[in-house]
């Protein structure tokens, strides 16, 4: 099942914006933003398109998160 495009955007949007914030003072903005897209891609298929918002963000976090063990 593939996830509607505009839905993927706009949520890669939301959950970027959110990351960045807190990821601020450890990533730069565009690195967080390329982690993103390419959690949803991995996802886009994968998960039902109700569930992208969640396991986007879970998803795109744990790999921010691997960047910077402190955090």
């Amino acid at each position: 099942m593939s996830i509607d495009s505009r839905l993927a955007d706009e949520n890669v949007a939301r959950v970027a914006d959110g990351l960045a914030r807190e990821f601020a003072e450890t990533v730069p903005r565009s690195h967080v933003e390329d982690i993103v897209r390419l959690a949803r891609q991995d996802l886009d298929g994968q998960i039902p398109p109700s569930a992208l918002d969640e396991l986007l963000h879970r998803l795109a976090h744990y790999r921010l998160s691997r960047l910077n063990p402190a955090h």
